[in-house]
């Protein structure tokens, strides 16, 4: 598996990129919260789905997907949008547009009765709409291989998520969660680059 070394080099290798304007499209950079991931991937194998957002580089090379793959697509303008099916690998822009995409694909292996999950990575804001909750609500009550994990920055780009909802509603307990606090900006590196 790959290292919490790794997962930072890369980031700082694709921030020194960005920054040489050699990106031109938004970047979501991870940080603080590779010790937490790599914990979660363990448990996730290689036959399972993952499911992730804009923020998806460390969930893909956690996956397997191979590193100089990934920098390409970044490269290339797609780094909020990383999709590989061979490494069975899905990630959007659109919040929780990727939820009811996994809660299908999760329908579909308990229906051909595959032994494979699916695994839907979400931010603490994603985690209180009403998408969440009635994928949530679906896919325990058909027993669906599907199986939510929270990250939780308490930020909605750059939103505190308790001063909106005031209350943060309760984490089931089979939905896994974990807090961290965000290293870069919503997008970009916090510095400006020219193009």
């Amino acid at each position: 598996m790959i290292s919490k070394k790794d997962l930072i080099d890369f980031e700082l290798d694709i921030k020194k990129i960005y920054e040489a304007g050699k990106i031109k499209a938004p970047i979501h950079l991870s940080g603080n919260n590779e010790d937490s991931l790599i914990n979660i991937f363990k448990k996730i194998k290689k036959n399972d789905w993952v499911f992730s957002t804009w923020r998806n580089h460390y969930h893909a090379l956690l996956k397997g997907i191979p590193m100089n793959w990934l920098k390409k697509e970044i490269i290339a303008g797609r780094s909020m949008g990383i999709n590989n099916i061979k490494y069975k690998f899905y990630s959007s822009a659109i919040v929780a547009g990727t939820i009811p995409i996994a809660l299908g694909v999760a329908k579909a292996l308990k229906l051909k009765k595959k032994n494979a999950k699916v695994w839907v990575f979400i931010g603490d804001m994603t985690f209180e709409t009403g998408m969440f909750h009635e994928c949530y609500k679906y896919a325990k009550n058909h027993k669906l291989p599907l199986k939510f994990v929270v990250e939780d920055n308490n930020l909605s780009t750059n939103t505190p998520t308790n001063k909106v909802w005031v209350k943060k509603s309760k984490i089931p307990k089979d939905v896994i969660y974990y807090k961290y606090k965000r290293k870069y900006p919503h997008h970009g590196t916090g510095g400006w680059v020219l193009f």
